[in-house]
């Protein structure tokens, strides 16, 4: 049994974050394990309330785990705060997992911030170097890097830029864009792969970057490479999104075991 880590918020309306992770673990058979590092008060229309736990309990957490499994992958999700994100970094460099995923959620599918402005720097400067892949969405991006990313070059211009902060890889999605195909962009500092599906016009896209993540990493942690990994978890959230079960007055959350 394969074992992955998530380091994430908690999503009360499960559609996002630590149940989004653990359901997408599950549906690759990947045993999933947990640091929490906030709490959210949220459903399919909105985030009400969000309360942070202190970087030492996420540390705590993130030791537990690693004293007791054999991590093959992890995954970052919401942060929060500076102190978390040190926390983070230097827990993952103490442990030295592999194959971590960093998914820098800023902003929340409602628009509400996640992450606060000051911790962005930090997120870039200690995090994402140790990081194997960072999965930043047009509008993560864009923060990032202090500029606007709205066409497919744009998109090759922002992957080299992320790249250049230190990941071994970059993964840029261009679900926002118009057009009839979602793309997203892989570039590992050599090469790019385009991934591309049709694009499917629904509002219930509730938690696609966690669960692309998620099943990033499980897929790195059955020990698939990078390309191979990012493919198939392209096409397992194209098939996600289709079979969302339509729940909840809002943005709804996409069927985890597609």
């Amino acid at each position: 049994m394969y074992v992955a880590l998530s380091i994430a918020g908690s999503d009360s309306g499960g559609g996002a974050g630590i149940q989004a992770d653990l359901k997408t673990f599950q549906r690759f058979g990947v045993y999933g394990t947990t640091a929490l590092t906030l709490v959210t008060v949220q459903n399919t229309v909105g985030v009400r309330a969000v309360e942070l736990l202190s970087a030492g309990l996420v540390t705590q957490q993130i030791a537990a785990v690693a004293e007791d499994f054999e991590v093959r992958a992890a995954k970052t999700g919401a942060l929060g705060s500076t102190a978390i994100i040190e926390a983070v970094a230097s827990a993952v460099g103490e442990h030295a997992f592999p194959n971590l995923v960093v998914d820098p959620v800023m902003i929340s599918k409602h628009g509400d911030p996640l992450l606060d402005e000051g911790a962005v720097e930090v997120l870039k400067t200690r995090l994402f170097p140790k990081a194997a892949l960072v999965t930043p969405n047009l509008h993560e991006a864009a923060a990032l890097l202090g500029r606007g990313v709205g066409s497919e070059e744009e998109m090759r211009d922002a992957a080299r830029a992320v790249w250049d902060l230190g990941a071994a890889a970059a993964l840029v999605k261009g679900g926002h864009l118009p057009g009839g195909e979602a793309v997203d962009l892989l570039y590992d500092g050599a090469h790019f792969v385009r991934l591309a599906a049709p694009r499917i016009e629904t509002v219930h896209t509730h938690g696609t970057g966690c669960t692309n993540s998620a099943a990033i990493a499980a897929l790195l942690a059955r020990g698939k490479t990078m390309v191979e990994a990012d493919h198939e978890a392209k096409d397992f959230i194209s098939r996600a999104i289709a079979g969302a079960p339509g729940i909840g007055h809002g943005h709804g959350p996409v069927d985890h075991l597609a």
